[in-house]
Protein backbone atom coordinates (compact mmCIF):
# COMPACT_ATOMS: atom_id res chain seq x y z
CA UNK A 1 0.00 0.00 0.00
CA UNK A 2 1.26 3.51 -1.25
CA UNK A 3 2.04 5.66 2.24
CA UNK A 4 1.51 9.43 0.91
CA UNK A 5 2.08 12.68 3.24
CA UNK A 6 -0.63 15.74 2.80
CA UNK A 7 -0.33 18.75 4.29
CA UNK A 8 -2.92 18.48 7.30
CA UNK A 9 -3.26 22.56 7.30
CA UNK A 10 -2.10 26.13 5.44
CA UNK A 11 -2.24 27.03 2.10
CA UNK A 12 -0.96 23.42 0.66
CA UNK A 13 -3.46 21.76 2.27
CA UNK A 14 -6.97 22.58 0.67
CA UNK A 15 -5.58 22.41 -2.45
CA UNK A 16 -3.63 19.02 -2.17
CA UNK A 17 -7.01 17.52 -0.91
CA UNK A 18 -8.89 18.70 -3.60
CA UNK A 19 -6.74 17.75 -5.94
CA UNK A 20 -6.80 14.34 -4.64
CA UNK A 21 -10.32 14.14 -4.34
CA UNK A 22 -10.54 15.25 -8.55
CA UNK A 23 -8.05 12.28 -9.11
CA UNK A 24 -10.05 10.35 -7.38
CA UNK A 25 -8.96 9.39 -4.17
CA UNK A 26 -10.75 8.97 -1.05
CA UNK A 27 -10.32 11.94 1.72
CA UNK A 28 -10.75 12.96 4.90
CA UNK A 29 -14.12 14.59 6.16
CA UNK A 30 -12.97 16.60 9.10
CA UNK A 31 -9.83 18.32 9.81
CA UNK A 32 -9.18 16.54 12.75
CA UNK A 33 -8.55 13.33 10.84
CA UNK A 34 -4.68 12.30 10.54
CA UNK A 35 -5.27 9.10 8.84
CA UNK A 36 -7.00 7.64 6.35
CA UNK A 37 -7.03 4.24 4.51
CA UNK A 38 -7.80 4.53 0.78
CA UNK A 39 -9.08 0.65 0.07
CA UNK A 40 -10.08 1.30 -3.53
CA UNK A 41 -7.43 2.72 -4.38
CA UNK A 42 -4.68 1.40 -2.34
CA UNK A 43 -3.02 4.41 -0.57
CA UNK A 44 -2.88 5.35 3.08
CA UNK A 45 -3.00 8.82 3.73
CA UNK A 46 -1.18 10.93 6.46
CA UNK A 47 -1.78 14.42 7.31
CA UNK A 48 1.15 16.13 8.30
CA UNK A 49 2.70 19.19 9.53
CA UNK A 50 3.80 20.60 6.27
CA UNK A 51 6.99 21.33 7.69
CA UNK A 52 7.53 17.86 8.53
CA UNK A 53 6.57 16.28 5.43
CA UNK A 54 10.09 16.34 3.72
CA UNK A 55 11.47 14.80 6.42
CA UNK A 56 9.22 11.82 7.08
CA UNK A 57 9.57 10.84 3.10
CA UNK A 58 13.02 11.40 3.13
CA UNK A 59 13.76 9.17 6.11
CA UNK A 60 11.34 6.83 3.86
CA UNK A 61 8.79 6.27 6.57
CA UNK A 62 6.49 7.40 4.02
CA UNK A 63 7.00 6.68 0.14
CA UNK A 64 5.78 10.10 -1.13
CA UNK A 65 4.16 13.14 -0.60
CA UNK A 66 3.33 16.81 -1.06
CA UNK A 67 5.05 19.80 0.38
CA UNK A 68 6.31 23.53 -0.97
CA UNK A 69 9.50 23.58 -2.55
CA UNK A 70 10.60 25.92 0.17
CA UNK A 71 9.88 23.73 2.65
CA UNK A 72 11.65 20.84 0.66
CA UNK A 73 14.63 22.90 0.98
CA UNK A 74 14.93 24.42 4.01
CA UNK A 75 14.00 20.53 5.67
CA UNK A 76 17.55 19.22 4.41
CA UNK A 77 15.67 15.61 3.42
CA UNK A 78 16.91 13.48 1.57
CA UNK A 79 13.48 13.21 -0.14
CA UNK A 80 13.67 13.25 -3.99
CA UNK A 81 11.70 15.63 -5.77
CA UNK A 82 8.75 14.20 -8.54
CA UNK A 83 6.63 16.64 -10.33
CA UNK A 84 5.60 20.31 -9.47
CA UNK A 85 2.24 20.16 -9.15
CA UNK A 86 1.39 23.85 -9.67
CA UNK A 87 -0.22 25.50 -7.12
CA UNK A 88 0.48 26.78 -3.42
CA UNK A 89 2.73 29.49 -5.53
CA UNK A 90 4.57 32.05 -3.64
CA UNK A 91 7.66 33.78 -3.29
CA UNK A 92 10.57 34.16 -0.76
CA UNK A 93 11.30 37.60 -0.40
CA UNK A 94 13.71 39.46 2.06
CA UNK A 95 12.00 42.60 4.08
CA UNK A 96 12.57 45.67 6.23
CA UNK A 97 10.70 48.50 7.33
CA UNK A 98 10.30 51.30 4.41
CA UNK A 99 13.08 54.13 4.17
CA UNK A 100 15.69 51.82 5.91
CA UNK A 101 18.91 51.70 4.37
CA UNK A 102 18.35 47.81 3.26
CA UNK A 103 18.03 48.01 -0.59
CA UNK A 104 19.67 45.11 -1.87
CA UNK A 105 20.83 41.73 -0.23
CA UNK A 106 24.18 42.85 0.35
CA UNK A 107 23.42 45.93 3.20
CA UNK A 108 22.52 42.29 5.11
CA UNK A 109 26.50 42.30 6.07
CA UNK A 110 26.80 42.58 9.51
CA UNK A 111 23.00 42.91 10.47
CA UNK A 112 20.42 40.56 12.00
CA UNK A 113 18.21 38.62 9.55
CA UNK A 114 15.12 36.40 10.72
CA UNK A 115 13.41 33.52 8.99
CA UNK A 116 11.62 31.01 9.74
CA UNK A 117 13.65 28.66 6.85
CA UNK A 118 17.39 29.29 8.62
CA UNK A 119 19.10 26.57 6.31
CA UNK A 120 17.59 27.72 3.26
CA UNK A 121 18.41 31.47 3.94
CA UNK A 122 21.80 30.84 5.13
CA UNK A 123 22.59 29.01 1.83
CA UNK A 124 21.36 31.85 -0.19
CA UNK A 125 23.51 33.86 1.95
CA UNK A 126 26.64 31.83 1.72
CA UNK A 127 26.60 31.89 -2.17
CA UNK A 128 25.73 35.31 -2.29
CA UNK A 129 29.32 35.96 0.31
CA UNK A 130 26.84 38.15 2.84
CA UNK A 131 27.65 37.51 6.39
CA UNK A 132 24.99 38.20 8.74
CA UNK A 133 23.39 36.94 12.00
CA UNK A 134 20.60 34.38 11.23
CA UNK A 135 17.98 34.61 13.85
CA UNK A 136 15.80 31.29 13.34
CA UNK A 137 12.08 31.79 14.14
CA UNK A 138 9.34 29.40 13.91
CA UNK A 139 6.20 31.93 13.27
CA UNK A 140 5.54 35.21 12.80
CA UNK A 141 8.71 36.36 11.65
CA UNK A 142 7.11 39.72 10.37
CA UNK A 143 7.01 40.79 13.72
CA UNK A 144 10.71 40.47 14.36
CA UNK A 145 11.81 43.85 13.31
CA UNK A 146 8.92 45.37 15.45
CA UNK A 147 10.27 43.70 18.62
CA UNK A 148 13.83 44.28 17.95
CA UNK A 149 14.97 40.89 17.66
CA UNK A 150 16.05 41.61 14.11
CA UNK A 151 17.12 44.28 11.46
CA UNK A 152 15.28 42.30 8.21
CA UNK A 153 13.26 39.24 7.81
CA UNK A 154 13.41 36.67 4.93
CA UNK A 155 9.72 35.11 5.00
CA UNK A 156 7.33 33.68 2.37
CA UNK A 157 4.93 36.22 0.52
CA UNK A 158 1.86 35.52 -1.26
CA UNK A 159 -0.02 38.64 -1.27
CA UNK A 160 2.47 40.41 1.13
CA UNK A 161 -0.52 41.98 2.75
CA UNK A 162 0.97 40.20 6.15
CA UNK A 163 4.26 41.97 5.61
CA UNK A 164 2.43 45.67 5.01
CA UNK A 165 0.64 45.20 7.96
CA UNK A 166 3.54 44.38 10.31
CA UNK A 167 5.11 47.75 8.40
CA UNK A 168 7.67 46.01 6.25
CA UNK A 169 8.21 46.13 2.51
CA UNK A 170 10.45 43.75 0.37
CA UNK A 171 13.63 45.12 -1.02
CA UNK A 172 16.19 42.94 -3.40
CA UNK A 173 15.58 40.66 -5.74
CA UNK A 174 13.62 37.39 -5.48
CA UNK A 175 15.20 34.55 -3.38
CA UNK A 176 13.35 31.59 -4.14
CA UNK A 177 9.76 30.97 -6.01
CA UNK A 178 7.52 27.86 -4.77
CA UNK A 179 4.99 25.83 -5.74
CA UNK A 180 3.46 22.35 -4.32
CA UNK A 181 5.31 19.53 -5.71
CA UNK A 182 5.21 15.86 -5.25
CA UNK A 183 7.98 14.50 -3.70
CA UNK A 184 9.18 10.64 -3.01
CA UNK A 185 11.73 8.69 -0.57
CA UNK A 186 14.93 8.03 -1.98
CA UNK A 187 15.35 5.99 -5.07
CA UNK A 188 10.69 5.29 -5.27
CA UNK A 189 10.07 7.55 -7.57
CA UNK A 190 8.51 4.87 -9.69
CA UNK A 191 6.39 3.97 -6.93
CA UNK A 192 4.42 6.94 -7.43
CA UNK A 193 3.82 6.87 -11.34
CA UNK A 194 -0.25 5.71 -11.02
CA UNK A 195 -0.66 8.64 -8.28
CA UNK A 196 1.63 11.51 -10.66
CA UNK A 197 -0.39 10.32 -13.70
CA UNK A 198 -3.47 11.03 -11.91
CA UNK A 199 -2.65 14.01 -10.63
CA UNK A 200 -1.78 14.96 -13.84
CA UNK A 201 -4.87 14.50 -15.21
CA UNK A 202 -6.58 16.46 -13.03
CA UNK A 203 -3.94 19.70 -14.24
CA UNK A 204 -4.49 19.03 -17.59
CA UNK A 205 -8.34 18.75 -16.86
CA UNK A 206 -7.88 22.38 -15.33
CA UNK A 207 -5.56 23.80 -17.85
CA UNK A 208 -7.40 22.50 -21.04
CA UNK A 209 -10.80 22.25 -22.24
CA UNK A 210 -12.55 20.46 -25.30
CA UNK A 211 -13.12 22.44 -28.65
CA UNK A 212 -15.32 20.85 -31.33
CA UNK A 213 -16.34 22.89 -34.42
CA UNK A 214 -17.17 22.57 -38.10
CA UNK A 215 -14.78 23.26 -40.91
CA UNK A 216 -14.74 23.58 -44.57
CA UNK A 217 -12.23 20.70 -46.38
CA UNK A 218 -10.28 23.54 -48.12
CA UNK A 219 -9.29 25.04 -44.87
CA UNK A 220 -8.55 22.31 -42.31
CA UNK A 221 -4.79 23.00 -42.51
CA UNK A 222 -5.29 26.58 -41.84
CA UNK A 223 -7.53 25.27 -38.73
CA UNK A 224 -5.34 22.63 -37.41
CA UNK A 225 -2.79 25.19 -37.08
CA UNK A 226 -5.31 27.06 -34.68
CA UNK A 227 -6.13 24.06 -32.80
CA UNK A 228 -3.07 21.89 -32.84
CA UNK A 229 -4.55 19.83 -29.94
CA UNK A 230 -1.94 17.30 -27.84
CA UNK A 231 -0.84 15.45 -30.47
CA UNK A 232 -2.80 16.10 -33.60
CA UNK A 233 -6.72 17.14 -33.86
CA UNK A 234 -8.80 14.44 -34.79
CA UNK A 235 -10.99 14.75 -38.22
CA UNK A 236 -13.88 13.20 -38.33
CA UNK A 237 -16.26 13.35 -41.75
CA UNK A 238 -19.88 15.00 -42.04
CA UNK A 239 -22.76 14.07 -44.11
CA UNK A 240 -22.07 16.96 -46.25
CA UNK A 241 -18.94 16.07 -48.15
CA UNK A 242 -16.89 19.43 -48.43
CA UNK A 243 -17.02 19.64 -44.16
CA UNK A 244 -15.39 17.96 -41.99
CA UNK A 245 -15.96 18.11 -37.84
CA UNK A 246 -12.64 19.03 -35.86
CA UNK A 247 -11.91 18.46 -32.16
CA UNK A 248 -9.25 19.21 -30.30
CA UNK A 249 -8.01 20.39 -26.61
CA UNK A 250 -7.22 23.64 -26.20
CA UNK A 251 -6.07 25.77 -23.25
CA UNK A 252 -8.88 27.22 -21.25
CA UNK A 253 -7.60 30.60 -20.86
CA UNK A 254 -6.96 31.25 -24.30
CA UNK A 255 -10.86 29.66 -25.32
CA UNK A 256 -12.02 33.13 -26.70
CA UNK A 257 -9.51 33.73 -28.74
CA UNK A 258 -9.12 30.87 -30.49
CA UNK A 259 -13.00 30.72 -31.13
CA UNK A 260 -12.55 34.36 -32.65
CA UNK A 261 -9.53 32.71 -35.43
CA UNK A 262 -11.86 29.61 -35.57
CA UNK A 263 -15.11 32.06 -36.93
CA UNK A 264 -12.98 34.61 -39.24
CA UNK A 265 -11.61 31.88 -41.23
CA UNK A 266 -14.88 30.10 -41.50
CA UNK A 267 -15.50 27.15 -39.39
CA UNK A 268 -18.84 27.42 -37.56
CA UNK A 269 -20.97 25.26 -34.49
CA UNK A 270 -18.01 26.09 -32.67
CA UNK A 271 -18.61 24.44 -28.86
CA UNK A 272 -16.57 23.95 -25.69
CA UNK A 273 -16.32 21.29 -23.38
CA UNK A 274 -15.25 21.04 -19.81
CA UNK A 275 -13.19 17.94 -18.97
CA UNK A 276 -13.53 16.45 -15.69
CA UNK A 277 -10.58 13.84 -15.97
CA UNK A 278 -7.65 13.35 -18.47
CA UNK A 279 -4.85 11.43 -18.69
CA UNK A 280 -1.83 12.13 -21.32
Amino acid sequence: MLRVAIPNKGILSDSAISMLKEAGYATRREPSELHLVDEANYVEFFYLRPRDIATYVGSGSLDVGITGLDLLLDSGSKAEEVADLGFGASTFRFAAEPGSRFKEPKDLNGKRLATAYPRLISEYLAKSEIECQVVSLDGAVESAVRLGVADAVADVVSTGNTLRKAGLSVFGPEILSSTARLISAPGKAADSAKLLRRLRGVLVAREYVIMDYDCPKTLVEKASAITPGIESPTISPLADENWVAIRALVRAAETNQIMDELHDIGARAILVSAIHAARI
